[in-house]
């Protein structure tokens, strides 16, 4: 095997094809394909985006060994995603690396998708300077939000993490996603409502917030309220929410986001750590980010926010990941398989 540790890594959970290469801890490519064919049905198709990835994986994997200047022969593992995820989506992305890997005889490494959304926070990004950017220093806390999952991890080491709240039902981006489909708005809904949001009054309307025990969150609840409310007032002016958007859409997205910050700032308070980071889809919210450096500032907490482009699914984290465990040899066998749930 060579000094340098070259990977190749490939995400595939849910409705974006992705691969990247790393050389040595930096991401010299991270190429995604995006799946348009699902915003006709108003959210994601598992069959539909299996059939994508089978369409896009080649291509895609090709050109982000191009971008980097790799050949297949330079790398010494290649990674992919093992799930959680969309069972179809995962199978493809994880066929594909097993018969690579087999056919160069290379060591294959798999990935948790969660655990990757933490440690995109280790790719190695640089400010205009030149210097490099902070990075979380071990233990810290990692409020992970997307469309799939919603929870507060405990970061003790690389590849030693700790879910010590979670959401009970839907995830926060679920209800991002539907709300904006109660509102007419297209697939995917959650960045338009963040949109409109921007316009609008976040004191315009109150929704009540679900209260769950511990460090736990509840989303569902606060789906049925709004759609309650919007019921009740296009009763009364059936082009209320026309007329209202901009406001419906502050003041939905300034409920989800104190709920999240709620729970965020008890985490922080119980655990005594001032290490705090987001990850994940929903980390792309401009509120989301907002909020938390708003209360990194009154908190003295160091506060970590990952590019937008490490933010939703991408092959850079998985190979980040990838990364961390190529170095302690933790590889997987041929027989491995993707799991759709995968704690």
């Amino acid at each position: 095997m060579n000094k340098d540790c070259v990977l190749l890594a490939i995400e595939s959970s849910c409705d974006e094809t992705s691969a990247a290469v790393l050389k040595n801890g930096e991401i010299l490519s991270n190429l995604i394909a995006n799946q348009q064919i699902h915003a006709q049905y108003g959210g994601v198709v598992p069959e539909l985006a299996s059939r994508e990835h089978q369409k896009n994986i080649v291509p895609v994997v090709s050109e982000a060994l191009k971008k980097a200047q790799v050949q297949l022969h330079d790398l010494n593992a290649v990674a992919f995603t093992q799930g959680p995820g969309l069972m179809g989506s995962l199978l493809v992305g994880t066929s594909f690396a097993k018969g690579l890997a087999l056919a160069l005889h290379l060591p294959l490494i798999e990935v948790n998708h969660l655990e990757a959304h933490v440690l995109a926070h280790f790719i190695p990004e640089y400010l205009p300077d030149g210097t490099l950017k902070p990075q979380p220093k071990l233990p810290f806390l990692c409020l992970t939000v997307s469309g799939g999952h919603t929870q507060i991890v405990l970061v003790k080491d690389y590849l030693s993490m700790e879910i010590i709240g979670e959401t009970q039902d839907d995830a926060v981006g679920e209800a991002f996603d539907k709300t904006a489909k109660l509102l007419g708005l297209p697939y995917p809904g959650g960045p338009l409502i963040d949109k409109y949001a921007q316009h609008g009054n976040p004191h315009a309307f109150t929704f009540a917030k679900t209260t769950m025990p511990n460090l736990d969150f509840s989303f569902s609840g606060i789906k049925t309220a709004i759609l309650y409310f919007l019921q009740s007032q296009t009763q009364k002016n059936p082009q209320f929410i026309q007329e209202h958007l901009a406001d419906i859409c502050a003041s939905i997205q300034k409920t989800l986001v104190d709920m999240l910050m709620a729970k965020l700032i008890q985490a922080a308070e119980q655990s005594n750590i001032k290490q705090i980071a987001i990850a994940g889809g929903v980390a792309a919210n401009s509120a989301l980010r907002q909020a938390l450096q708003k209360e990194g500032q009154a908190r003295e907490w160091q506060v970590f926010i990952p590019k937008l482009e490490y933010c939703t699914d991408n092959a850079a984290m998985i190979a980040m990941a990838a990364y961390f465990k190529y170095q302690k040899g933790l590889f997987a066998s041929q027989r491995t398989s993707p799991y759709a749930r995968l704690q």
